[in-house]
């Protein structure tokens, strides 16, 4: 339960670091994703969970 905690605080550090340091990049960034297909989100979506379970299996183990 400690692991989740930590990962979920570095997404928020991630995704606070995009409108801390850049808040322009981070709204064209929502209006680029807005204008993209629902299938091409889902899509990436699952290539995005695919990653993170390769990422942590490779480090976990």
């Amino acid at each position: 339960m400690q692991d989740l905690a930590v990962a979920l605080g570095l997404v928020l550090v991630f995704e606070g670091l995009i409108w801390a340091l850049n808040p322009a990049f981070g709204r064209q960034m929502l209006a680029a994703i807005s204008e993209l297909p629902e299938g091409s989100l889902r899509r990436a979506g699952w290539i995005a969970v695919a990653l993170g379970a390769l990422v942590v299996w490779l480090v976990r183990g």
